[in-house]
């Protein structure tokens, strides 16, 4: 995304207010969350990965990726929650660190379902599996887990590097 009082083609971070921006031609379905790591990020867990706005992290939470997240599903407009509750819908989320040596850069696939409710406070969770009866999914059947993260990343998460959780949902084309 370039930024054309910048010059033209200056890069723009993108954020919250730039994603929802109808200058910038984005939809509203993409939601950026902030955060950063911990020591205690091991990204051993083989159905799930998480971000919570929790400042702490205990060893038992090897899904947990990032903390310190800025903002948590009950900050997302409903609009967005709403396209998420697309069976139909791709969602995907794309975690980027920036660590000592570089930046590293991970998408996971997945979808969206009528159950989600994307109201938790605390923390959200990209599962593997159909489960949705818990306010923290942001998507269900995803392609990857916490243990399938580059380990470049995770070991950057686990120095305490940055990292940007980027949301986009892409709904089901209507069939009409």
């Amino acid at each position: 995304m370039s930024d054309p009082e910048l010059g033209g083609d200056a890069p723009v971070e993108e954020t919250r207010d730039d994603v929802r921006s109808e200058e910038t031609g984005y939809d509203g379905l993409v939601e950026v969350v902030h955060a950063h790591g911990h020591e205690n990020v091991t990204a051993d867990h083989a159905s799930t990965f998480e971000f919570t706005a929790d400042d702490w992290l205990t060893p038992a939470g090897d899904c947990i990726l990032a903390v310190g997240a800025d903002r948590t599903p009950r900050d997302f407009p409903p609009a967005f929650r709403d396209a998420c509750r697309d069976r139909g819908a791709t969602i995907v989320a794309t975690v980027t660190v920036e660590g000592d040596d570089g930046t590293h850069t991970e998408t996971v696939a997945g979808r969206g379902d009528p159950d989600l409710t994307l109201v938790d406070d605390r923390s959200m969770v990209g599962r593997t599996s159909d489960y949705t009866d818990d306010e923290r999914t942001i998507m269900v059947d995803a392609d990857a887990a916490a243990v399938d993260f580059d380990r470049d990343l995770v070991d950057a998460l686990s120095a305490g590097a940055a990292a940007t959780l980027r949301l986009e949902v892409d709904p089901a084309e209507d069939p009409s």
